[in-house]
């Protein structure tokens, strides 16, 4: 019989060989779910445009952790806004 530990265990592939992660417990509130309509590398950072319904969201991450998430076009992701202000435009 596995423990609770074991059952979560996740193994992800770095560039340098297998390693844990555990299962990730977020506080942020405000997480919606896409689709990645483009990844563009850069020789630090991604440029990572998330198709959110009829909007899209952009954002900006290391060149590094796109390659470990292994994002391409297609992938369901959940785009995470932590925050301290949401502002409300009313038209």
């Amino acid at each position: 019989m596995r423990s609770a530990q074991t059952r979560n265990l996740q193994l992800t592939k770095p560039h340098n060989g297998l390693r844990y992660t555990p299962p990730m417990t977020l506080s942020a509130r405000n997480q919606l779910e896409g689709t990645v309509e483009e990844v563009v590398l850069g020789s630090v950072m991604a440029h990572v445009t998330v198709r959110v319904g009829n909007n899209v969201i952009e954002s900006v991450i290391t060149r590094r952790s796109a390659e470990e998430m292994s994002l391409k076009k297609g992938d369901k992701v959940k785009a995470v806004i932590k925050s301290t202000e949401v502002m409300l435009l009313k038209d």
